[in-house]
């Protein structure tokens, strides 16, 4: 198929039998306004737990059952969308990605850019459930609380992914803020074009050659800035699961104020 994380909207609608498509909207939206022609509905309040294998995964278990009720194999290439420029799709594909499942995709655009220019239908698509099997993930991207807290006197780039104003409101030491948001195009309701992305990225110090460290609150933003960066071609990302949540739980420093104060 592609080794890139993301795809374009004309790429998987010259591919729409060839891969299994995941629609990470509510029910409700799934089913009343609409989908990807073949799509399956899995919302993302059914991956989403506070009580699983790290944090906010959902746990082993339920996520096969998830994945046995959409007619997911192990080996399927897997594209998923939602409509709100990737952001909860993304936590699907890293989700996926960290049980062992190699061969995901985010669609680069949600619905919203997929239905302006191809088909969209309300019918109910046809499942047949699989056999799913977690597997262990080739490379983990996971860290935990003492590897940041470790990480905090190295070279290491260490990424809030949410708004100024939160940041502003306590941060861990050091940190660069960079809102997810920053690297979504409002009109293609994708990723800015990579070139942008890459300019971007370097003037807050985020670059390939160093190690990179994201955070958020619970998990999420961080995920499309995760696929973001894996899309760009960046080795070194280690994803914090357990965010700010678990790093006040555990008693982690934190800073106030805006990056101009840090610097």
């Amino acid at each position: 198929m592609t080794e890139d994380i993301v795809v374009s909207i004309d790429w998987l609608a010259d591919r729409l039998d060839e891969v299994r498509v995941v629609d990470v909207r509510d029910a409700w939206e799934f089913d009343g306004i609409g989908h990807v022609p073949g799509a399956v509905n899995v919302p993302f309040d059914r991956f989403r737990s506070s009580e699983g294998d790290e944090g906010m995964l959902p746990g082993a278990d339920r996520w096969t059952a998830l994945m046995e009720d959409a007619g997911i194999a192990p080996d399927d290439c897997i594209v998923a969308y939602d409509d709100e420029h990737g952001v909860f799709a993304a936590r699907f594909l890293v989700t996926a990605l960290l049980y062992g499942h190699d061969d995901v995709h985010l669609l680069n655009g949600d619905f919203s850019a997929w239905s302006r220019s191809h088909e969209t239908t309300t019918d109910a698509p046809s499942v047949e459930p699989s056999t799913y099997e977690v597997r262990e993930p080739t490379a983990s991207p996971l860290v935990d609380f003492e590897t940041v807290r470790d990480a905090l006197d190295t070279d290491a780039v260490i990424v809030d992914t949410r708004e100024a104003w939160e940041y502003e409101e306590g941060h861990l030491p050091e940190a660069v803020q960079l809102d997810w948001r920053e690297l979504v195009d409002q009109e293609t309701r994708g990723l800015k074009p990579d070139d942008e992305l890459e300019a971007h990225l370097s003037d807050r110090g985020i670059t390939p050659d160093r190690r990179i460290v994201l955070y958020c609150n619970t998990a999420r933003r961080i995920s499309h800035t995760y696929v973001a960066l894996k899309h760009l071609g960046y080795d070194t990302v280690d994803f914090y699961e357990g965010s700010l949540t678990e790093w006040k739980e555990r008693g982690g420093p934190l800073v106030e104020g805006d990056a101009a104060d840090d610097a």
